[in-house]
């Protein structure tokens, strides 16, 4: 259970960058107000998870899941580059939860 709300709050990480990017500096009141809300979601899933996950495993999940997830959305919804670095860092992100996932103890 801990790990589905862990991801649940990784994908309101996605949601809230997002968000805060299209409030243009949070002053467009809708996409402002979705970014506050998801924030204090993914901050409220992440304690949740982490009354079972250790601390370095559930934040380093965490982050990374809304790290890569921003970085995708930003390559395909907003046009952003897509080089060859940028994908490679990005897939040594998403090999290191999977090894995070894989060395957990639960």
């Amino acid at each position: 259970m801990a790990w589905i709300v862990l991801v649940a709050a990784g994908l309101l990480e996605i949601v809230w960058s997002v968000a805060m990017k299209q409030s243009d500096g949070f002053t467009r009141l809708v996409p402002a107000a979705v970014s506050v809300a998801a924030m204090i979601g993914s901050v409220v899933a992440l304690a949740f998870a982490m009354r079972t996950l250790p601390l370095g495993t559930a934040y380093t999940v965490w982050t990374g899941i809304g790290a890569v997830g921003a970085f995708a959305v930003g390559i395909v919804f907003l046009g952003e580059s897509a080089g060859a670095l940028r994908l490679a860092a990005a897939t040594l992100i998403v090999a290191g939860l999977v090894l995070m996932k894989v060395a957990s103890p639960e």
